[in-house]
């Protein structure tokens, strides 16, 4: 049985969003605008959706619309704060290690007059505070989704409008102070794939900056997929509720995974050590291809991941680890599932040093 380590790209559907998600289907499929009684139902459903995100988020039901994905909450939220601040100029600044989601929307927003820069981490990727460049509009993670530092996100916040990519960390954590508007997605925290969410903060300084829609919500863009909103919802509560007992457990796993790797030569352990995120560590590995150790890995029952965690191919290398100063070349990111045990742990530990060894030896080395 394969152990699944890659829930920093898709999380297992949590059984708290199966319980409710074929139900969902029957009762949810027709069009919420709509005043026929399908409708109203699938409204019902829509509104309760809103309000448990808004719950367990502990934000207002009105600062949240559902989207196709995180991505495009993402190009939303970015470019919609831009929008709203364009009186007071249009530079956006974002942190060297977001995600390539922002990095897009900050070329989609130079390629149409604006103004984009990125501001360098320290080695553990997080950004410094003081020095971080004048901007119109700040973009910047709460964590990192491939070495799992928090970011200082409520001290830039006073420095200008600031979005916040928070799909790394949603429900495993609760939300900074301090943001104006905020991306989350769902099959992150074991909702399904295809769900997105879009905060917008009450007061903020937000326009769409696409093309609208005669929605529910004025923010959606297209039908909401109502039946994949409540199930994201279900398990965000669910991960909200067990959040702390999750955390300590994963926490102790992922401390164990550190001290272990080491001990293999020629080997660096990437991010901060303790302001992190509980269940993702990277290694980087001298002379290691990434391919060949996911592969091999795999061969012996682990699915874990490499390179960039962002990029089309996902064994490209990472800009994230270029930006920390890192090696790119022979990285392995692990990250658990909320049933990951110790004995999964060990076991990985056990096959690592011989995987490693195996690969350089075929490498000459």
């Amino acid at each position: 049985m394969t152990s699944y380590l890659d829930t920093a790209s898709s999380e297992p559907l949590h059984p708290a969003a199966r319980a409710v998600l074929e139900q969902a289907l029957t009762a949810g499929y027709a069009d919420p605008r709509r005043l026929h009684g399908p409708a109203r139902n699938a409204r019902i459903i829509l509104d309760n959706a809103r309000e448990a995100t808004a719950e367990a988020l502990g934000v207002r039901p009105d600062e949240v619309t559902f989207t196709p994905s995180g991505t495009h909450a993402v190009h939303l939220g970015v470019l919609g704060l831009l929008a709203g601040a364009a009186r007071a100029g249009d530079h956006l600044v974002a942190t060297a290690v977001e995600h390539a989601s922002v990095m897009h929307a900050g070329q989609w927003h130079v390629a149409r007059g604006g103004s984009f820069s990125t501001a360098p981490v320290e080695p553990d990727g997080r950004v410094r505070v003081d020095g971080f460049p004048d901007a119109t509009v700040i973009a910047v993670q709460a964590a990192n989704h491939e070495v799992g530092t928090l970011q200082p996100v409520a001290a830039l916040a006073e420095r200008a409008p600031l979005f916040m990519d928070a799909c790394a960390s949603a429900g495993r954590l609760p939300l900074p102070d301090g943001w104006s508007t905020a991306a989350l997605s769902a099959h992150k925290w074991g909702g399904p794939a295809g769900v997105g969410v879009l905060l917008v903060r009450k007061g903020a300084r937000w326009r769409n900056p696409f093309p609208g829609d005669d929605r529910v919500d004025e923010r959606a863009t297209g039908m909401e997929n109502v039946p994949g909103a409540v199930a994201a919802a279900a398990a965000l509560q669910a991960v909200v509720a067990e959040r702390a007992a999750t955390n300590t457990r994963q926490s102790r796993l992922i401390d164990r995974l550190r001290a272990g790797v080491v001990r293999i030569p020629d080997t660096e352990v990437v991010g901060d050590p303790h302001d992190r995120l509980p269940h993702l560590v990277t290694f980087s590995f001298l002379y290691v291809d990434g391919e060949a150790i996911v592969t091999e890995l795999d061969r012996r029952g682990f699915a874990v991941a490499s390179g960039s965690a962002c990029t089309a191919s996902t064994l490209e290398p990472s800009h994230v680890l270029t930006a920390m100063g890192a090696l790119t070349h022979g990285n392995l990111r692990v990250s658990l599932t909320r049933d990951t045990d110790e004995a999964e742990i060990d076991r990985l530990l056990d096959e690592l040093p011989d995987v490693v060894a195996r690969i350089r030896s075929e490498a000459g080395l």
